[in-house]
């Protein structure tokens, strides 16, 4: 999931959380999770003041922005000391499969 300015928002990415009128969590729903952007729906969350959305794997990179195999790489550095520990082993899987679900694959979409 990423969370990107409206106006980096492009057609047929899907929304990752509700989105609400003024970026505003106590105002009032406007989208829902799930829902595929299209152009003029972009356009409509412009003139209801939204500002940013969340939207499912990471398809908008920018300067800095490390790849999911860089994260990758790095967190086998961190863990590869205390594999041999069962529990240690088990939250090294937790935290991977997060950093996968989270931010996709290159393309940006979710990891099936």
């Amino acid at each position: 999931m990423q969370k990107i300015p409206l106006m980096l928002a492009k057609a047929d990415m899907i929304l990752a959380r509700d989105v609400f009128r003024g970026d505003n969590q106590a105002g009032i729903p406007v989208c829902g999770k799930g829902t595929v952007l299209t152009d003029s729906l972009i356009g409509r969350l412009e003139r209801l003041d939204v500002q940013t959305v969340f939207v499912e794997g990471h398809p908008v990179w920018e300067d800095g922005d490390r790849s999911l195999e860089d994260m990758i790489q790095d967190l086998d550095k961190r863990f590869v000391k205390v594999m041999d520990d069962r529990l240690t082993a088990k939250l090294y899987d937790i935290y991977k499969e997060h950093l996968i679900k989270s931010m996709g694959d290159e393309s940006g979409r979710e990891a099936e």
